[in-house]
């Protein structure tokens, strides 16, 4: 089986299985979508257990938009446009709305910013970027001592890149919270990848166990920190209310 080179490690991959292109998320739920007779092949890592879909980590931001990120998009995945951005922006608010007044804070990656936009309504200073609806970042746009990325690593074609932009959006303390859901237990060599959450029709190109995660960050000079198989923090130096955080999370 042909071999890939690992974005993360950069040792080689070989191919772990083939999904149908319309297997989505929402197949956990039961709505299944018609088969598109496309083969979406992903390769596995056996060093860093990052697992990837190299044919559409070659796509343009124009094929991503036309075949994945199209008016279709919301049947699998109905959380996206409001009910997940709200639940995240109350998640912030409950955890840091204390600290609002010393965060300035980016969603990267945050669709049509109904994240941001309930933030800025409590007093937050809060913006939103998405490369799908805002176009090319910005020069100008500054940085942050908190960023956010929810939903957002599953879905990138350039790994190495996305965190490379994220570290440059940060100052020094800062604290990058993001969600991904983690492969451990769920994807192995000589397993089928019936995983739900390896869905390419929702995007999910780019699979991380803990580990791969743990070295993509490393390339930037982050820490890891997971409080739990989804949520995870990347720093350097953390300011004193994400100190906080952390030392609340280590004793729960």
């Amino acid at each position: 089986m042909t071999g890939h080179a690992c974005p993360v490690c950069g040792v080689d991959a070989p191919l772990l299985d083939v999904v149908d292109f319309s297997k989505s998320c929402d197949d956990a739920r039961g709505n299944f979508l018609p088969l598109s007779g496309i083969p979406i092949y992903y390769a596995l890592c056996d060093a860093c257990g990052f697992c990837f879909a190299p044919d559409i980590m070659r796509w343009t931001i124009e094929e991503f938009s036309r075949r994945i990120y199209n008016d279709d998009y919301v049947r699998v995945d109905p959380d996206y446009r409001e009910l997940r951005p709200r639940g995240n922006a109350q998640m912030l608010a409950a955890t840091l709305g204390q600290h609002a007044l010393d965060i300035r804070h980016l969603d990267f990656g945050g669709g049509h910013g109904e994240l941001c936009a309930a933030l800025f309504a409590a007093g937050w200073d809060s913006q939103s970027y998405d490369p799908f609806v805002d176009g090319a970042l910005r020069p100008d746009i500054g940085k942050f001592n908190l960023v956010t990325s929810f939903e957002v690593f599953e879905h990138v074609p350039d790994v190495n890149a996305l965190v490379a932009t994220l570290a440059s959006l940060l100052e020094d303390p800062a604290l990058l919270l993001f969600t991904t859901l983690v492969s451990d237990g769920q994807i192995a060599r000589n397993r089928r990848l019936t995983w739900w959450y390896a869905s390419p029709r929702n995007g999910h190109i780019s699979l991380f166990s803990r580990k791969s995660l743990a070295l993509l960050g490393a390339k930037a000079g982050f820490r890891l920190k997971s409080l739990s198989p989804g949520l995870h923090m990347f720093w350097r130096e953390l300011p004193p209310w994400a100190a906080e955080l952390v030392a609340a999370e280590s004793k729960a």
